[in-house]
């Protein structure tokens, strides 16, 4: 099991793009690194064009594919207060997006932002015993939300808030596809993602990255990994995770497609990874597109 470690005096670069990590590994949490994430996800050459799938202008200032699952993704961390579900959530008070950490305090439940004091004392120390794949169905965090048509290349999130017994496409995978279809400097709601998911993954690290990436073997998703790690945003190392994932248990991912941070806190605790190890959870209905670890040694080049 990997635990948060300090990022330490030192600071290398790594990758085409000169990513800033720290001397464990992690991405650092900055400006820079921010800047070349968005330079990176609106990089058509270094996926070979191979975007994903999308209507007329999805990509004219939007990110890659795998972004939205990416955004939608999330970790459990074990910390001095107990369990605590770390995740891109809305900020209704403004309509952007940033990574919290959820935790049962003395008063109920809290959500706080990674960045904020107490979001860093928290997550001081602790391990991260697994990841979750983010839901393709269900509700979107920005419940209530009323976007223009046009909003998004016509992709309004509201579209996507679903109840948690619908069939149809929503939850906060599809959340974050809206988000992510406008990634320019001006776009507060695209930048704020962009920015929720660095410093998530300069918390939880690569593997929260290579095993959200792995949940396809279509829609561009091995080429956008290989990417990934060649701009190093992760090793390949941690893009050929050995892991097989687990099934999220029904109990557990109806309180997911709620997509509030109380209800996820609820489902972590559900979720029982074996002690000493890292897992990933899928939700049934994809697991079977998982990229095996074979199939990502071979796509990176790497002896199987």
């Amino acid at each position: 099991m990997i635990a948060a470690q300090d990022e330490g005096p030192m600071a290398t670069t790594r990758g085409s793009y000169g990513f800033e990590v720290a001397e464990s590994g992690l991405l650092l949490d900055t400006d820079d690194n921010l800047e070349r994430l968005r330079r990176l996800f609106l990089d058509g050459k270094i996926i070979d064009e191979e975007w994903g799938p999308g209507d007329p202008g999805d990509f004219d200032h939007g990110g890659w594919h795998i972004l939205c699952h990416l955004a939608g993704g999330a970790g459990i961390a074990r910390t001095a207060s107990g369990i605590a579900w770390c995740a891109i959530t809305h900020v209704a008070a403004n309509d952007t997006y940033e990574a919290t950490i959820t935790y049962e305090a003395g008063t109920g439940v809290r959500t706080v932002s990674l960045s904020a004091a107490e979001g860093v004392r928290l997550i001081a120390g602790a391990s991260f015993p697994a990841f979750v794949e983010g839901s393709s169905q269900g509700h979107i965090a920005a419940r209530g939300v009323d976007d223009a048509p046009e909003a998004f290349n016509k992709w309004p999130r509201q579209r996507f808030d679903q109840d948690i017994r619908s069939p149809d496409d929503g939850g906060t995978v599809w959340e974050q596809w809206s988000t992510t279809r406008d990634l320019r400097p001006e776009s507060v709601i695209g930048t704020s993602v962009l920015k929720g998911l660095l410093t998530l993954v300069a918390c939880l690290g690569g593997r929260f990255i290579a095993a959200v990436a792995r949940g396809r073997r279509e829609h561009g998703h091995p080429r956008q990994l290989v990417a990934l790690v060649e701009a190093g945003v992760l090793t390949a190392d941690d893009a050929a995770w050995d892991v097989v994932p687990q099934a999220i248990p029904a109990s557990a991912q109806d309180l997911l497609y709620e997509a509030r941070p109380a209800d996820a806190l609820a489902a972590a605790r559900l979720l029982a990874p074996n002690p000493g190890l890292q897992a990933y959870f899928m939700f049934g209905r994809r697991i079977h597109r998982w990229s095996a670890t074979a199939d990502v040694r071979a796509d990176l080049g790497l002896p199987v």
